[in-house]
């Protein structure tokens, strides 16, 4: 089951960087304007974002083998249009699709292992294996993806239909059975509406934060009809007999830290592996292999995550570790702040290699963090929000960087200039992480002794249903 579900979030990260590298190529084939190919990046994000918080409660009340099976299936089918398509509408199309299956398929599998798995050692293995897999995902994905685009960009869509139909096939025996919350009778059709509109609107308005000059009202105003219906989410919630989100979990200090440190932690990541891969392919001329070859030293947190990481946690504590993780990891990006047009790949290797031991030390503890203490009636949710977290925070890192990128350069075009702008925007990254180190500080006082867990929920932020028991 485990391999099944690491299969699943592999899948995940290796379409998302495969067509990363892409769409270079993507663009000359099908003669896609700047604002086209940049929506085919976006569309994913919205399916993704907008949907998550949704779908991680879907698999709660619908059944978390249905959801995931059925998802996972949509991934598949679409992944193919896109391989298929001849416009740019239909690579839209496919790719926003694409990402409402992952919104649904993600919370889904992690709450499989999250309920399969008995809390404590052995749970916390299975996750860290799980988050190793995600990233081994991603930093392979960067040097397939340049290596498929070579032969042609359609394999980009292609190989995920082939990894993910085998995933199907062993998924139907080995998946367990389980019983859903919720019949669909009742179910919380106003607050599935209101909360799936906020995120739509809030994922749109982090994408347009990349291009300021076009429409700052829009961005605003998108921004503004978020936040009503957000605002419109609470009161339907507070009314419902039964929610789709009990509020009560937003409780929880440990998860509320967990996720504000998630969001943190990818926007920084994913900040600088943007600007890496412009430092490399538009100011050095490396090829789109050579760049993906050069990140994928990061991808040794595949290693370290399921190896170092649980000694780690057994001798330090889950907090203890996430905060040396995320301390490392403003010493990887600031050692990177003073790069140059003449830097040698060994002055670069040290900001990779400690970069993937920061993976190994956050990404899977801040995964166990999110969910310890959760009832499991309340997984999917759980699981539904730290990759919410993740999400808006890797749209608001390349956002971010993006328009201090652009703001920094101006009219400049030589390369003294694109390297000044390119350090001006590494500030963004370091910032991140510094924050999510203080907010995780937070939970350094209150963490109790190694692998232990709050003897009182209430205490812990947790609301007595949150604990297991059913009301």
């Amino acid at each position: 089951m485990l391999f099944v579900l690491c299969g699943a979030i592999f899948l995940e990260g290796i379409d998302v960087a495969m067509l990363n590298v892409a769409l270079p190529s993507i663009r000359a084939d099908l003669d896609l304007s700047t604002g086209m190919l940049s929506g085919v990046v976006s569309a994913y994000v919205l399916g993704y974002g907008g949907f998550m918080l949704l779908g991680g409660r879907a698999a709660d009340l619908l059944g978390r083998r249905r959801m995931f099976l059925f998802w996972l299936t949509v991934f598949l089918l679409f992944s193919g249009l896109g391989g298929f398509a001849t416009e740019g509408w239909m690579l839209l199309v496919a790719r926003f699709v694409t990402g409402v299956a992952a919104a649904f398929m993600t919370p889904a599998g992690l709450s499989i292992i999250t309920t399969g798995f008995a809390e404590g050692p052995q749970r916390n293995k299975a996750l860290l294996v799980y988050a190793g897999t995600a990233s081994a995902g991603f930093s392979l994905g960067l040097v397939i993806g340049g290596v498929l685009s070579s032969i042609d960009w359609r394999w980009v869509f292609f190989a995920p239909v082939i990894l993910s139909a085998v995933i199907l096939v062993l998924a139907v025996p080995l998946i367990p059975k389980d019983r859903p919350e919720h019949s669909g009778h009742g179910f919380d059709m106003a607050g599935a509406i209101t909360v799936t509109g906020a995120m739509l609107l809030l994922a749109y308005a982090v994408v347009r934060l990349e291009h300021p000059a076009e429409g700052l009202g829009w961005t605003l105003g998108a921004f503004g009809a978020a936040l009503a219906f957000l605002a419109a989410f609470i009161s339907v919630e507070r009314r419902s007999a039964e929610p789709l989100v009990r509020l009560g979990i937003l409780r929880s200090g440990p998860l509320a830290r967990a996720n504000l440190g998630a969001m943190l932690f990818a926007g920084s990541f994913f900040g600088f592996q943007f600007l890496a891969t412009l430092y490399l392919q538009e100011l050095r001329g490396w090829t789109t292999l050579q760049t993906g070859l050069a990140l994928l030293a990061i991808g040794i947190d595949a290693v370290l995550a399921p190896t170092l990481t649980p000694r780690l946690m057994e001798r330090f504590g889950n907090v203890r570790v996430i905060f040396g993780g995320l301390v490392i990891a403003v010493v990887a990006y600031a050692l990177f702040l003073p790069v140059g047009l003449d830097w040698t790949y060994a002055a670069m290797f040290p900001t990779m290699i400690l970069l993937g031991l920061a993976f190994a030390l956050v990404y899977g503890p801040l995964t166990i963090a999110a969910t310890d203490g959760i009832a499991e009636r309340e997984q999917g949710l759980a699981g539904g929000l730290l990759n919410t977290a993740f999400q808006f925070g890797a749209a608001l890192g390349l956002s971010a960087v993006t328009a201090v990128n652009v703001a920094a350069l101006g009219a400049g075009r030589s390369p003294g200039a694109r390297l000044d702008a390119f350090q001006a925007a590494l500030i963004v990254p370091v910032a991140a992480v510094v924050l999510a180190a203080i907010v995780t500080a937070f939970g350094l006082r209150r963490a109790g002794t190694p692998g232990s867990v709050p003897a009182d929920p209430a205490k812990a932020g947790v609301e007595p249903a949150a604990t297991g028991a059913r009301p």
